[in-house]
């Protein structure tokens, strides 16, 4: 009998990952599971867990980089049903966290609930934002949040209240095997004096980034004190390229796929501007994203 019998509809095999990252590369995943609710996800990492396989959980893949050779074990996706629904109460949104967070900012704004709309343009999903805290403009996900149920690597739901959640500068104490849900405690404002404010933060936030329609990843963390971004320019390293891969014209901490391009082709270019960094600025950076 299969490790994943009655799950059937559920998972499946050898599933290809390059189309569900935004760089788009990256070879398959060896099992690949869409539960539709929390009670699922959990019979999963049971199975998992008995079954001695490794779990990883994808959210958006914007911040991810899969190897070419691909994934042992399970990769489970939060892109389904009840784990990327937002659902409103009074002055507070209860969000799946499968769910985009810009989905969850539009519903937030839409709805005259004030706070969230600083996140606008920022990808990925609402559980990658908490677990990096995400923030732009001078607010951050976590100052608003008020409570998150997670999943831990033993497969046990546990809810973690305000006051047991800790925020910093791009990081959380959520670094569970997966957050299901979360809850955001906000202020009642006018929508469209929110929606005014939020297209003039999307559109601060996407004008030196690179365009939509390309495949991109953003390459390193900031240093305190100075962007990554000035750091790469002021070693000259606009346009460097490897293989398929180049440094976006629009913003120098963002790297552009080109057809037929590899996460090889990325760590080449990655080793190169690494290098060139502490040579020329005497600053070691450190990756952005996560590697699979």
């Amino acid at each position: 009998m299969s490790w994943h019998s009655g799950l059937d509809d559920v998972v499946s095999e050898q599933v290809s990952l390059a189309d569900r990252n935004w760089l788009g590369v990256g070879g398959t995943a060896e099992f690949f599971a869409r539960p539709t609710d929390a009670e699922q996800l959990v019979t999963l990492v049971e199975r998992c867990r008995e079954n001695d396989l490794a779990v990883r959980v994808l959210g958006g893949g914007s911040n991810l980089l899969i190897r070419d050779e691909g994934v042992t074990g399970v990769v489970i996706s939060l892109d389904q049903g009840a784990l990327v629904e937002n659902r409103i109460t009074a002055n507070t949104i209860t969000s799946g966290g499968g769910a985009k967070l810009a989905h969850l900012v539009s519903t937030a704004v839409g709805a005259g609930r004030a706070g969230l709309e600083s996140l606008v343009g920022i990808p990925g999903t609402v559980g990658g934002a908490l677990h990096g805290n995400a923030g732009n403009h001078g607010g951050d996900i976590g100052q608003w949040t008020s409570q998150a149920t997670v999943l831990t690597r033993n497969g046990e739901l546990i809810q973690r209240h305000r006051e047991d959640l800790v925020f910093a500068h791009r990081q959380s104490s959520l670094d569970e095997l997966a957050i299901v849900e979360a809850q955001f405690a906000l202020e009642e404002e006018d929508p469209a004096v929110l929606s005014k404010r939020m297209q003039k933060n999307w559109i601060s936030t996407k004008a030196n980034q690179p365009m939509s329609h390309e495949n991109t990843l953003c390459l390193f963390k900031d240093p305190r004190g100075i962007g990554a971004e000035k750091i790469l320019e002021q070693a000259g390293l606009k346009g460097a390229a490897a293989g398929g891969v180049e440094v976006s014209s629009r913003h120098t901490n963002f790297v552009v796929a080109h057809p037929g391009a590899t996460s090889d082709d990325v760590f080449r270019l990655t080793d190169m501007l690494r290098e060139k960094v502490v040579q020329t600025v005497g600053v070691e950076l450190e990756y952005h994203f996560e590697i699979w």
